[in-house]
This record gives C-alpha cells, sequence and structure tokens, in this order.
C-alpha cells in the first residue's frame, strides 16, 4: 500500500506530462501504474491471477459488465483488455489529489449520480462515441463493491446502454474480494480467477432481459470459481427492473 501510494503521486505527474501527446500515448503512459500495481501486488502479497475464456473477447465494440468485489479489477482490466476501455464512475473520483489527475486525463464517462434520468443520458451520449472511437466500455451491474460469496441487486444501465447503442455485451465473472478485500489494508495471497463469458447480443431484448441474462450467468459462474464462498448459496434468480431509472445508482 505504501508502494502504490508513492507511485500514484509520482505518476500522477508523469500523466499530467503526458497531456499533449496523443491519447493511445497518453493511455499506455498512464496505464503503466496498472502494471507497477498488479506486478508488486503479486510479488509482495503474493496474489497471482488466472483469466479464463479470453477468445471469448471479440474483435468489435463491447460493453463489459463484471462482478466487483474490489478495487483489483478497476487496476487490472486496464492492462488486459485488448482496447482501451472507459469506466462509468462517479464524477467525485476526479476530485481525489493526484489519482483522480490520472484519470481525468483519460477519456472515460464520470457521472453525476444526483442528476436521476440524466446520468443515464450522459452515459448514453458519451458511450456512443467512446463506442464509435473503438474504446471498450466496463460498468458493474451491482453499482458497488459486493462482499465474498454475496450477490447484489443487477441494476440495469449497462443492458440498457447495450440495448440503445446495439452492442455486445460480455459477462465476467471475478472473486478478487477473496485475496484483495473490500475495506482494508489486508491482502491475502492466492490466485484471483478471472472468468470471461461469451459474448451476449443484445438484438431483440429488452434492457430488462439482457440484464437478467448477464447476472444468471456471472453468478452460476461465481459458484464454479468460489464453490467455497457460495457452498450454502444457490443462485437468485434475476429479480425485475430497478427502481432505479438510469441503473447508476449503488
Amino acid at each position: 500500500m505504501v508502494l502504490m501510494a508513492v507511485a500514484t503521486i509520482i505518476w500522477s505527474f508523469a500523466c499530467l506530462l503526458s497531456a499533449p501527446f496523443p491519447y493511445a500515448q497518453r493511455y499506455w503512459w498512464t496505464s503503466r501504474w496498472n502494471v507497477f500495481v498488479i506486478w508488486t501486488a503479486k510479488v509482495i502479497c503474493g496474489i497471482r491471477y488466472e483469466i479464463r475464456g479470453r477468445e471469448n473477447l471479440p474483435d468489435a465494440p463491447v460493453i463489459l459488465l463484471s462482478k466487483h468485489q474490489s478495487a483489483w479489477e478497476t487496476i487490472f482490466y486496464v492492462i488486459n483488455m485488448p482496447r482501451p476501455l472507459v469506466f462509468v464512475f462517479k464524477k467525485e473520483l476526479t476530485y481525489i489529489p493526484f489519482f483522480g489527475w490520472g484519470i481525468a486525463l483519460l477519456r472515460m464517462i464520470p457521472i453525476d449520480r444526483s442528476k436521476g434520468r440524466d446520468a443515464f443520458s450522459q452515459v448514453l451520449e458519451h458511450g456512443r462515441r467512446r463506442l464509435h472511437d473503438g474504446q471498450w466500455i466496463v460498468m458493474f451491474p451491482e453499482g458497488t463493491r459486493t462482499r465474498v460469496g454475496s450477490q447484489g441487486k443487477y441494476k440495469a444501465g449497462g443492458s440498457r446502454l447495450a440495448v440503445e447503442t446495439n452492442t455486445l455485451v460480455v459477462p465476467v465473472a471475478m472473486n478478487s474480494g477473496e485475496h484483495w478485500p473490500k475495506g482494508t489494508f489486508v491482502k491475502r495471497p492466492g490466485k484471483i480467477i478471472v472468468s470471461i463469458g461469451k459474448p451476449i447480443s443484445p438484438e431483440g431484448l429488452t434492457p430488462q432481459e439482457l440484464n437478467e441474462r448477464v447476472e444468471n450467468w456471472i453468478e452460476s459462474e461465481m459458484r464454479v470459481i468460489s464453490p467455497d464462498a457460495y457452498k450454502n448459496s444457490a443462485p437468485r434468480q434475476a429479480a425485475g427492473a430497478s427502481a432505479d431509472p438510469a441503473g447508476l445508482s449503488k
């Protein structure tokens, strides 16, 4: 954690220096921080990883809808996906000193969750542009990090974006919380499994139907990669539309 904090400060100034360069170069340079953090987590904390289903990633515009258990996956995905990524996140993160400066230089989609329905309009407007530019969008349907062995309520914002833009969805299950737990400095050695599902076409589906398919695949796969954490829990059947109209709130 000390090394990560120091690297964040150093990299933030390096990122500011890279601001005048073309976006591809700026993205690459900024993501070297991610490489460093994942590497130090492996060397110092013994956190390894295995990617399953990499062959399921298409050479096409994609919206990744992922399980979210820790900060680890937000760092990891940036350097392990074949195209530059766009995260949909609350705009308050850009106010964080050093870290926020770095992400502010990238083409992410910060949203104001207090805007309600207008928040999704922001996502749709920027999302169309990012997908057209060849970037991939990452969203976490549960909205926030969940504890190991739990299943949050899946919001339909990502699925709605996929339907509105006719973009393939790739579901991702992963168990990072077992080794990089939420809300603690403690890191546990072991292997994180990142399992990538087959693309799901939104054609002919409503956002809720697509969201249910994503939820059912992710939660079923979680019980494959983390059987002990879910040994007393069957996947909850995807239930109804979210009360959150934009599908973005925590």
